[in-house]
């Protein structure tokens, strides 16, 4: 029994210690290629972006306990990649850079929060084709023999590409196809072209582009190809390869009969062909010269050694040979050239100009500008002569430098001749272009060898005449003055130009013109400005347009043309029309009050409006551009009107103001009295109407009486002209009044003129305005009453014959006189309240009564 205790004893222990015992988690390893695990055989390109997710590390955990993931670097390295702890995902965090590191070198763990599991890991990093090619050892400068052979290697370039595989590679090639030169698209060994050849003389230095390209590669997901260019400069060293070269050939020399032995005939010149590193030369005659001639071997001059008596033919054909004196002192290239010397014994004085007291080669003559064509130069005496004979004797003469101006006369002479200078051009002889004109007389043979010549200079010494007309500096001149300049103020001032000198290119200037009145101007200066007394005024005149003349001492001129602008200056206040005005006002109608600025230019001519006083107040509103007036929206009839006013009479009173916009500003008031009526009113009369319409515009009034009354006038005279001619074609006299017989009824006589009078009384009621009698309260205290004198009262029209059924009706107004009346019993209605009113209806009632009467006269 004690055995079996113990063995259940052990049991338990080994079943608790099981129990207790806790795994370590571990890393999946999923091979070459995976990439999830544990990295193992990881590489990476060296062009992934930063920020890819590159790998998830993976693994498990024998208990399935919750796992992390952790990544570490060592200290001294870049932390590349960091980890998701959670799912394992590695992200780049740092440009990876394969040329500068390969591989790198981390430590991944993972844990199950009790133990932890540690792998040292190694990245590889792999090629992308992201390096260019580099040059090495640059610059190139190369110096290269002309005599090196055809096809021989002169240099080798090489170039670096960091990259690996293609992207490594590097082929070379000449970016000029047209070189004499090539390159080994491998090694970058430069040669010389199979066929080609150098040359010192031709070029000296020779510019050779080479590419260099690497193989292509992916970058970015892209197949790109890098490259780079360098220069070398290959320069051509000098060999001696070139024979000497002669220099001003063909040589010709001249022996004439005064040559003494001894004499320099001619002198030859040569030069070694090779220019970089020339060797020194020396002259020998060859044959030819018969023992006559010789030659410094140093110099090359050529001299005679015989007297000319003594020289047996006319012609020598020298050949004169040079050669190269190589560094070692032994000869090298040669050349030779041949030479001819002339045994001339006639031809040996060239032409010769002759002035007054012998040969002279300067001729000086003074003139006025611009001569006429083809006049001669009458001050140069000149002869030309060549003391030679026959041919030698002739020879040509011709200007140099004349331009054209002038030409010479003869042209061609034998032995002797006078020398004429004739004007060809008299426009280009201009004192102001060229003061003094020079050129030249050349002489020369004509048909010798020799062409032996001669010059002689002619110096022409201008002198200035009254050619030109002063000219203003520009066609229009334009100013702007303040109009309140003072008298005597500068305006502009004009500037003319005369290019003669002394007293003929002094310029006087005047003014003229419609516009000129009002200025001055300094005869020498030509400083335009105001009269002393000059006013200007820009509302009167505000430009003025003249002209102005610049005149030469001999009346040449021109005339150039002024505009004046006065500027505006508000010197004007706005003025209404009257002091005082009156206005008729429908409701729901404005009316305008105007004020003039006579001010010409805005702003000081614009003006605005306001209302600075009214009784009662708060009843009228103002534009304060139009100036229209009109009542306030609350006040929409008359009985509103009456109920603002104490004593429900609406006389309106109101100060107005006009002031300019100018600076400074200027303003004008003015007293306005407005009458008020609604249309209903008006509607009921049209002519009661029509007067309070035109009772503001009298003279509209006058206008249309004046029409009417022109018309009734012309309509007579056509039917008395008409009745005229067909009383006189029938030979008829027609008595001048008319006889009315008696008939036995008499009543329907009494009818009918009493009819023509009421007729008549109704056309002139009509014209009747009644008005209420004036309200004490209403603007009778004003000082106006006493002031403005009344019209008188006019008679009360004729009493008539009261008409049957003829309703008598009246236009109720506001009043709005001008000037309040005394204080009277209210008028009968059939008499007139308005002066004005009164005598127009007064006319009017007694045209209606002498038409009556007339009419009265026929019956």
């Amino acid at each position: 029994m004690r055995r079996g205790w113990w063995a259940t004893l052990a049991l338990g222990l080994l079943r608790l210690c099981l129990a207790q015992a806790n795994f370590a988690p571990h890393f999946f390893d999923n091979g070459v290629g995976s990439t999830n695990g544990n990295m193992a055989l990881f590489s990476l390109p060296e062009d992934t972006p930063v920020g890819s997710h590159v790998y998830t590390l993976n693994g498990t955990d024998p208990e399935g306990d919750p796992i992390s993931y952790h990544i570490s670097f060592d200290p001294s390295a870049r932390s590349v990649f960091s980890v998701d702890p959670t799912f394992g995902n590695i992200t780049l965090v740092e440009e990876l850079d394969r040329e500068r590191e390969d591989e790198i070198e981390a430590v991944i763990s993972i844990s199950d929060g009790l133990n932890l599991v540690a792998e040292k890991v190694v990245i590889l990093v792999t090629d992308a084709n992201d390096e260019a090619p580099r040059f090495i050892q640059e610059p190139y400068v190369v110096l290269v023999p002309e005599d090196i052979p055809a096809g021989s290697s002169i240099f080798k370039v090489h170039a670096v590409d960091r990259d690996t595989g293609s992207g490594g590679s590097v082929t070379y090639f000449l970016q000029n196809l047209h070189s004499p030169f090539a390159v080994d698209r491998h090694s970058g060994v430069l040669r010389l072209q199979p066929e080609a050849t150098l040359d010192y003389e031709r070029s000296r230095t020779h510019y050779i582009t080479v590419v260099a390209k690497d193989g292509g590669g992916r970058f970015h997901g892209a197949d790109v190809v890098f490259s780079a260019t360098t220069t070398v400069t290959v320069n051509v060293e000098d060999v001696q390869d070139m024979a000497p070269v002669f220099v001003g050939t063909p040589y010709y020399g001249y022996v004439y009969e005064d040559t003494l032995p001894g004499s320099e005939v001619l002198k030859v010149v040569a030069m070694d062909g090779d220019r970089g590193k020339p060797n020194r030369i020396i002259y020998s005659l060859m044959n030819g010269s018969d023992g006559a001639f010789e030659i410094n071997e140093t110099s090359g001059d050529i001299s005679v050694r015989q007297s000319p008596a003594q020289l047996q033919r006319e012609v020598y054909e020298l050949h004169v040979q040079v050669t190269e004196i190589s560094p070692v002192g032994s000869p090298a290239a040669q050349a030779i050239v041949p030479v001819t010397i002339r045994i001339v014994d006639l031809n040996n004085h060239p032409p010769t100009f002759y002035g007054e007291s012998g040969p002279q080669n300067r001729f000086e003559l003074s003139m006025n500008e611009h001569p006429p064509q083809g006049e001669i130069l009458r001050g140069l005496k000149i002869t030309v002569n060549d003391s030679d004979q026959g041919a030698n004797a002739k020879f040509n003469l011709q200007l140099v430098g004349a331009r054209g101006i002038f030409r010479v006369v003869p042209q061609t002479v034998l032995n002797e001749a006078q020398v004429t200078i004739i004007v060809e051009n008299s426009a280009a002889i201009d004192f102001e272009k060229s003061k003094v004109l020079t050129f030249k007389l050349l002489a020369v043979e004509v048909n010798t060898p020799e062409k032996f010549s001669s010059t002689a200079d002619v110096v022409i010494q201008l002198l200035d005449t009254n050619d030109n007309v002063p000219k203003f500096n520009s066609h229009y001149y334009v100013a702007r003055i303040p109009e309140n300049a003072p008298g005597g103020s500068s305006v502009v001032a004009v500037t003319a130009v005369d290019p003669d000198t002394g007293h003929w290119g002094e310029v006087k200037y005047s003014i003229y013109g419609t516009g000129a009145d009002l200025f001055l101007i300094h005869p020498s200066t030509g400083l335009i400005y105001t009269q002393p007394w000059a006013s200007l005024d820009a509302e009167a005149t505000a430009r003025y347009n003249f002209f102005v003349k610049a005149e030469d001492m001999e009346g040449k001129y021109s005339v150039a043309e002024v505009f004046i602008t006065l500027s505006d200056v508000n010197d004007h206040c706005p003025q209404f029309g009257n002091s005082i005005q009156k206005k008729t006002m429908v409701l729901g109608t404005p009316v305008k009050i105007e004020a003039i600025d006579e001010d010409a230019e805005e702003p000081n001519n614009l003006v605005d409006y306001s209302i600075t006083h009214a009784e009662p107040a708060n009843v009228f509103d103002i534009d304060a551009h139009t100036g229209e007036i009109w009542l306030k929206n609350s006040i929409r009839s008359l009985d509103a009107l009456h109920n603002i006013t104490p004593g429900r009479d609406c006389i309106w009173s109101l100060e107005v103001q006009a002031k300019d916009r100018g600076s400074p500003s200027f303003s004008t008031t003015a007293l306005l009295k407005i009458d008020i009526t609604d249309a209903e009113t008006l509607s009921r009369s049209p002519m009661a109407a029509f007067l309070i319409q035109t009772k503001d515009n009298p003279m509209k009034a006058v206008g249309v009486l004046a029409g009417t009354m022109a018309t009734v006038v012309a309509i007579t005279v056509l039917i008395s002209t008409a009745t005229f001619w067909r009383n006189k074609k029938s030979n008829k006299v027609l008595p001048v009044r008319r006889v009315v017989r008696k008939r036995s009824t008499p009543a329907p006589r009494t009818i009918r003129i009493e009819w023509l009078k009421s007729k008549s009384a109704k056309a002139a009621t009509k014209l009747v305005l009644k008005e209420k009698p004036p309200n004490e309260n209403c603007n009778n205290n004003s000082p106006e009453s006493s002031l403005l004198p009344r019209a008188p009262a006019l008679p009360p029209p004729p009493s008539m014959a009261p008409s049957t059924g003829a309703a008598h009706w009246t236009v109720p107004t506001v009043s709005g006189s001008l000037t309040p009346q005394q204080s009277q019993p209210p008028p009968n209605p059939k008499t007139i309240g308005s002066p004005v009113q009164s005598t127009l209806i007064s006319e009017l009632k007694q045209k209606f009564e002498k038409k009556s009467m007339h009419s009265k006269a026929y019956f």
